[in-house]
C-alpha cells in the first residue's frame, strides 16, 4: 500500500537555530525585527509547498542556558510577538499554515483563544497554536503575580527530571488549552446572521456561555470572535519526556519529538503511544500526528554544510548543542535520513534551519524537489487550510452538537 505523503514544516527563529547564524555571510542581522524579513521567509516556505511554518516566542530574552537568563551580547536577544507576526504575514500568503508559539503560564486562555481565532480569520483557515509553558522562573518577574519552579543545572541534564519539576505547569497548560478549545466552539458556525433588513446581527441562542470550570481556570465566555474558519485550529506541542508526552496526548493534534536515529524514533513513539493509552485518548476519533525535529545545515556540495557549521561554531566559541539531531549534509542525504526515520512510524518532520535564509532555501530548492522526485511529497497544494494539509477533518461545534442533543 502506498504511504501517505510526507508532512514537512520549518521552524523559524531569528537568524537561524545556530546562535552565531546572524554572523553568517548571507545573514540579514539588521532586518531581524522587520516585517519584510519574516514575510520573505514565509513566502519562500510556501513556494516550497510546506505544510506550515512555526514562529518561536518566549516571555524573556533568549539565553545560552535553557533555565536561566544571561548577559551575552554576541547572540541574538529579543523576538517579535509570534501571534502578531503570524497575523502580519497571513494576508501575504495563501496556503501555508502559520503556527505561533504562545505562553500559557502567564497568559489567560481567553486572550490566547481570541488571538488564534483572529489569526485563523486573517489567514482564512491556516492558523495553529503551539502552547508553551514558562520553563524559566525568571520570566515570572515580568508579571509579578506568581512564581514558577526554578530549574537547577542538575535538572536540565535530564528531560524526565525537567518534566517532573514542571508537571504542575503542564497540568495548568492542559486546562488552558481545554478552555481555549471551548471558546473556539462557543459560537456556532451560523451564529452570525448579519441581516441589515431585520436588524438581526447575531443569533443569541447560538452564542452560549461556556462556563468552563477547570482545576486552574474558570472561564464564562462566550468568545468575542466568530468561530474560526477551521472550527478548531490545530494545537501542536514539543515533547521530550513522559510528562510532556502526556500533555500532547491530552490536548494536541500533533506532537514534535526529538530522536537522534531511527531506533530512537521508534522508542520515543512507543512512549507517545503509552501516553495516549494512559490518558484514554481515542486516536481513531482524534488522531495525533507525530513529527520529528531535525536541525539542518544543507549544501549541494558534499562537505560544505559541515564546514559552514564549523565556522559558526568557531564564531560562537563552542560546538552547537541541541535537543534535536544536528544534520549536516546534502539535500539528498537528508532525504535518505527522513525516509529512513519515517519507517519508525513518523508522519512528518519539523526542520530547524541552522542559518537563515541559506538553509531554508536549501530545503525549498534542494530537499523538496528531491522528495518530489521520490514521490513522497506534494507537487502542489491540494488544500487551503492547515487542517486540510494535515488531513484532519473540521470538527462540528460542541455547542451545535449540544443543541442537537437537546432536541
Amino acid at each position: 500500500m502506498t504511504a501517505p505523503p510526507l508532512h514537512l514544516a520549518v521552524a523559524l527563529d531569528a537568524a537561524g537555530w545556530h546562535p552565531a547564524a546572524w554572523r553568517a555571510e548571507d545573514a540579514c542581522p539588521t532586518e531581524l525585527f522587520g516585517a519584510d524579513y519574516w514575510t520573505d521567509l514565509v513566502i519562500e516556505a510556501e513556494r516550497g509547498l510546506l505544510d506550515f511554518v512555526t514562529f518561536e516566542d518566549a516571555l524573556g530574552l533568549q539565553s545560552a542556558a535553557f533555565h536561566r537568563p544571561d548577559d551575552r551580547t554576541d547572540q541574538v536577544r529579543g523576538r517579535l510577538d509570534a501571534v502578531l507576526l503570524a497575523a502580519r504575514v497571513a494576508p501575504l500568503t495563501t496556503h501555508i499554515g502559520l503556527v505561533p508559539t504562545a505562553n500559557v503560564t502567564h497568559t489567560e486562555p481567553f486572550r490566547i483563544s481570541t488571538g488564534i481565532a483572529a489569526l485563523d480569520h486573517a489567514s482564512t483557515g491556516r492558523a495553529g497554536l503551539r502552547p508553551q509553558i514558562a520553563s524559566r522562573a525568571a520570566d515570572a518577574t515580568h508579571f509579578g503575580r506568581r512564581t514558577t519552579p526554578q530549574l537547577t543545572d542538575e535538572d536540565v541534564r535530564d528531560p524526565e527530571r525537567i518534566g517532573r519539576r514542571l508537571s504542575p505547569l503542564f497540568d495548568e497548560a492542559a486546562d488552558a488549552v481545554a478552555a481555549a478549545r471551548r471558546l473556539w466552539d462557543s459560537r456556532e458556525d451560523d451564529a452570525e446572521i448579519r441581516d441589515a433588513a431585520t436588524g438581526g446581527l447575531v443569533d443569541r441562542g447560538k452564542v452560549p456561555h461556556i462556563d468552563f470550570a477547570g482545576e486552574h481556570f474558570g472561564v464564562r465566555g462566550p468568545a468575542t470572535v466568530p468561530r474560526p474558519p477551521q472550527g478548531q485550529p490545530p494545537v501542536m506541542s514539543l515533547a521530550h519526556a513522559r510528562v510532556p508526552y502526556e500533555f500532547a496526548a491530552r490536548v494536541a493534534d500533533a506532537v514534535w519529538v526529538t530522536p537522534h536515529d531511527r531506533a530512537g524514533a521508534a522508542a520515543i513513539l512507543a512512549q507517545v503511544d503509552a501516553a495516549v493509552r494512559r490518558t484514554g485518548r481515542d486516536t481513531r476519533a482524534r488522531p495525533l500526528l507525530r513529527f520529528a525535529e531535525v536541525l539542518v545545515f544543507l549544501d549541494v556540495e558534499p562537505g560544505a554544510a559541515a564546514r559552514r557549521k564549523a565556522r559558526l561554531d568557531d564564531l560562537d566559541g563552542a560546538e552547537l548543542g541541541s535537543d534535536a539531531e544536528v544534520f549536516t549534509g546534502t539535500p539528498g542525504e537528508l532525504a535518505d535520513l527522513l525516509l529512513d526515520w519515517r519507517e519508525a512510524g513518523l508522519d512528518g518532520f519539523r526542520l530547524r534551519p541552522g542559518a537563515l535564509p541559506h538553509d531554508l532555501l536549501e530545503i525549498t530548492c534542494g530537499l523538496v524537489p528531491e522528495l518530489q522526485r521520490r514521490g513522497v511529497f506534494r507537487t502542489a497544494y491540494d488544500a487551503t487550510t492547515l487542517r486540510g494539509h494535515l488531513r484532519l477533518p473540521r470538527p462540528a461545534s460542541r455547542s451545535a452538537r449540544a443543541s442537537r442533543t437537546d432536541l
